[in-house]
């Protein structure tokens, strides 16, 4: 029987198979959803999806697109948002 700390649904389920051929299971934290864009709601291209503890050890540059509102708002919310503030 599994120990209570793996019975809730919060941790999924990943199948090994050891070197002796027995399909053990091995419990896994599950992936953060997609991040989104703050304006539109849409999907941010270039942003992993990845648990904290894994994004620390990740170059700022790889965590984000460099562009202005890079990771925060998409490309095309980001252009409107820029053009918007040179037009004020």
């Amino acid at each position: 029987m599994v120990s209570g700390k793996y019975k809730s649904r919060s941790l999924r389920k990943v199948f090994r198979r050891t070197p002796g051929s027995k399909v053990v299971v091995h419990y896994r934290k599950k992936k953060p959803k997609n991040a989104r864009c703050a304006n539109c709601g849409s999907i941010l291209k270039g942003v992993p999806r990845e648990n904290p503890s894994k994004m620390k050890n990740i170059a700022k540059s790889k965590k984000r697109p460099s562009r202005g509102y890079g990771g925060n708002l998409c490309s095309k919310c980001a252009k409107q948002k820029i053009i918007e503030d040179a037009r004020q």
